[in-house]
């Protein structure tokens, strides 16, 4: 799969802002720095510069060289091609919530009030509706997508499961924008819970599909009767 460098120029300029917002900060905050908070907001965990400035845009980083490389050795590459436009936005989702996550880190580092309750739901939310609205077009492949023993053995379970995915995944995105915009413990916990129930629906419509499929492939070593 070809990269293309006007889309790939998005993904550079989120780790450029990473990378450039550490070496702003590094001389202007103290050598002891939070490092993690709890859903309050209150620091409760301390370090030094390196894992407050430097340890999540190189994370970013390594996660974008990986994403870049995995589809290059799948067995199932061929098929990339037919899902460019999906794995694009799906990466850049990936690539641009850790960057909201590290912005959010800054700004705590620097005294801003930020509340993680409000917050992070709403990273997470937008973080599920671009992911949803993407996996819809996965392709059969070897690391990315539903991945269940029956949706990798049946393609008519694969494409059910994301068809249900989909709106799944949308649909919790929206509880977790709910929730931050509530900014109660209670609405984070609720919309949580409805995204384990997803998850699990998912699952069983994919072993559905599968157990109907008469082109099912079986498994490995298993007697044909």
């Amino acid at each position: 799969m070809k990269l293309d460098g006007r889309r790939e120029s998005f993904h550079w300029l989120l780790l450029a802002a990473m990378f450039g917002a550490a070496v702003a900060s590094w001389n202007a905050v103290p050598d002891r720095l939070p490092v993690h908070w709890s859903l309050s907001g209150a620091p409760d965990r301390w370090g030094g510069r390196f894992e407050g400035l430097l340890l999540l845009p190189i994370v970013a980083l390594a996660i974008y060289l990986l994403l870049l490389v995995l589809p290059r050795i799948d067995p199932l590459r061929a098929n990339y091609e037919a899902f460019a436009g999906a794995w694009g936005r799906i990466r850049l989702a990936v690539l641009a919530t850790l960057a909201a996550f590290d912005g959010m880190i800054q700004l705590m580092i620097r005294g801003r009030h930020v509340t993680p309750m409000v917050m992070v739901p709403l990273v997470l939310g937008l973080f599920l509706i671009a992911v949803g609205s993407a996996i819809g077009d996965l392709r059969p492949n070897w690391f990315f997508g539903i991945r269940t023993p029956w949706t990798l053995s049946s393609r008519r379970s694969w494409d059910a499961s994301h068809r249900f995915g989909r709106r799944a995944f949308v649909a919790a995105g929206v509880g977790l924008l709910a929730a931050g915009l509530a900014g109660r413990m209670w609405a984070f916990v609720a919309a949580l819970a409805f995204l384990a129930l997803a998850v699990g629906a998912t699952v069983v419509i994919s072993y559905r599909a599968w157990r109907d499929d008469p082109d099912r492939v079986p498994a490995a070593g298993a007697r044909r009767a």
